[in-house]
């Protein structure tokens, strides 16, 4: 029997959902939660994921600020582009610079959040005026700017030589074998490649169920794109206030890619590191990352904001998230 998801991992009911066209024609599903008129707060999900992975963060700021989600081009709801062509960085970044179009008036700026390929997302957009104009501040959430497959962490340090390893790890992120149902077996893979060893089962679950969703030949494509990764370059030209996350237990983007977004970075807002926290830290440490996500937000477009900025986001009712026992260590960047 499958394990009950987390209770604030069920996806709310967005107030709003909107049909976005990105440069290249191609529709994008955009949801809008929380509260209408409040500042804004933009969340790009990662690889394989959807706008569901972002709930429990969701819930945890819907009560003060107006929070944008959108999935990215061929997961979710929506468009699956129709050619590896479409499968880029860069579209990326002309995703990200339509949704904000869109979604954030002209004058008025948000906090970008991108989780994993969404990190990557906003990095690509490095530079842009169009984004740069609408953006207030950024949280790079378990991500990299690139070299992904020669830190790869998921097979052991044992398969030697490196080159194999590397081999073995590129193999294993392309493959195209369909992940069928959810089961007990394709839960304990998941969890030991993208989670921390004590994420509790409805979190393990709902991480499930939010990647078996996504289609295969999406889920390939952008392997190809993630293997030849390089937004370097973007990341340089970061201008907004930026703060890093990143699990220690993370097998997909090491911390040593946080630790050196940090020294790359324009304006770096500190490293918040989620001791035995995995790869899907929003989902495994929602009460922190949210907590990231609410202090830049204070700090760079909500001080004088009211309510948004009163207080750090409370814990959610029914959570198992045991944010009261957990410790973290920031590392404040002068």
């Amino acid at each position: 029997m499958s394990p009950q998801l987390s209770p604030d991992c069920v996806p709310p009911t967005p107030v709003e959902e909107l049909a976005v066209r990105s440069a290249d024609g191609l529709r994008l599903h955009v949801e809008i939660h929380g509260q209408p008129g409040a500042p804004t707060i933009v969340l790009a999900h990662g690889w394989t994921c959807s706008t569901a992975f972002w709930a429990p963060v969701i819930r945890q700021l819907s009560d003060r600020y107006r929070l944008v989600a959108y999935d990215q081009r061929g997961h979710g709801h929506s468009e699956i582009p129709p050619s590896a062509a479409r499968y880029s960085t860069r579209a990326l970044a002309d995703d990200l610079a339509a949704v904000l179009a869109r979604t954030v008036p002209a004058g008025e700026r948000a906090v970008l959040a991108g989780h994993s390929m969404g990190g990557m997302t906003i990095m690509a957009a490095g530079g842009r005026p169009e984004v740069a104009e609408r953006t207030a501040a950024a949280v790079l959430v378990s991500t990299g700017p690139g070299r992904l497959l020669d830190e790869l962490a998921v097979l052991p340090e044992s398969f030697r030589p490196a080159g194999l390893r590397r081999f073995l790890h590129g193999r294993l992120l392309h493959s195209r074998m369909p992940l069928g149902p959810v089961s007990a077996v394709s839960r304990a893979a998941l969890k030991f490649a993208t989670m921390g060893p004590d994420s509790a089962a409805g979190r393990v679950e709902a991480t499930a169920r939010i990647v078996h969703a996504c289609p295969t030949t999406v889920r390939a494509r952008w392997a190809g794109v993630l293997g030849r990764l390089d937004v370097f370059a973007g990341l340089g030209r970061l201008a907004a206030p930026t703060s890093v996350i990143a699990g220690t237990a993370d097998r997909l983007t090491p911390p040593v890619h946080a630790h050196r977004m940090v020294a790359e970075l324009r304006d770096p807002q500190g490293l918040l590191l989620l001791p035995g926290v995995g790869h899907m830290s929003p989902l495994e440490r929602p009460v922190e990352v949210a907590a990231e996500i609410h202090r830049m937000a204070v700090a760079h477009l909500t001080a004088d904001s009211g309510p948004a900025a009163d207080s750090a986001p409370g814990s959610v009712s029914g959570s198992d998230s045991d944010s009261d026992d957990f410790d973290s260590e920031r590392s404040v960047v002068a």
